[in-house]
């Protein structure tokens, strides 16, 4: 009788060390930084003023500036963002095609000069001998300064750089007999600049300043009586690294 072997018995034994864990606890800590973010990005906006939120919003609803609502890049820097010198040219550009958008183009654009200074943009409404922007011996406006006015302080008013509004005149001495001089003349020419821009769009919180300068800073010094001494000027200055913005300003009120 042939012998029988015990059976075989194989005992398996699982390992009760603990698996390396994974990444899990990454992602959720990430979640909950990004939501963190989203929540004080939130309560900024909530404490900011009305533009800078139509600001942020226009970006998100047009983050390419194929659009031109506000928020869109159309300055290289998104319109609620200070420009700087170096982007100024641009501003120059989209003032310029929108001069070429007016209906007496041909004849204003002879009488406008932009140039960037060290100060900023500079823009020159200068005078013709019969008067262009504003009547003789008057501060009143013509129709060519108000359509030129309201298509700068459209395009201005879309970036919060600082204003300049100055007034000037030639050396012709202003015939009046209540002491009204070139000085109160180039100051309500400036004052009347400020307030059509106001009315196109340029707040209160952008104008840095208004003055006038009479016959004081001659653009044509030899020839004191030059018309194109009469001139207004609008000066969009560079921003300052430190120095606040008008919506900033607003902003902090």
């Amino acid at each position: 009788m042939a012998a029988t072997h015990p059976p075989i018995i194989i005992i398996k034994r699982k390992n009760k060390s603990h698996r390396p864990h994974g990444g899990a606890w990454k992602v959720a800590y990430a979640d909950f930084v990004t939501a963190m973010m989203a929540l004080f990005i939130v309560l900024w906006l909530l404490s900011s003023s009305e533009k800078i939120q139509k600001t942020v919003g226009g970006y998100f609803q047009d983050p390419h500036g194929a659009g031109k609502q506000v928020g869109t890049d159309r300055f290289g820097s998104g319109e609620g963002m200070p420009l700087t010198r170096d982007q100024m040219p641009k501003l120059r550009k989209r003032l310029e095609q929108a001069m070429k958008k007016m209906n007496d183009f041909q004849r204003i654009h002879q009488q406008v000069q932009m140039t960037i200074t060290p100060e900023g943009l500079r823009i020159e409404l200068m005078e013709t001998q019969r008067g262009f922007f504003f009547e003789n011996g008057s501060a009143a406006a013509t129709a060519e300064a108000k359509e030129l006015l309201s298509a700068l302080a459209h395009e201005i008013s879309q970036v919060p750089n600082h204003l300049l509004i100055e007034g000037h005149t030639d050396a012709a001495p202003y015939a009046a007999k209540d002491g009204y001089s070139n000085w109160e003349l180039s100051v309500d020419r400036a004052n009347a600049a400020r307030r059509l821009m106001k009315a196109a769009g340029v707040s209160d919180e952008q104008v840095s300043y208004v003055r006038g300068f009479a016959d004081r800073k001659l653009r044509n010094a030899s020839n004191p009586v030059d018309p194109v001494n009469r001139r207004v000027s609008l000066v969009v200055e560079y921003h300052e690294a430190g120095k606040d913005t008008p919506l900033r300003a607003a902003a902090s009120k």
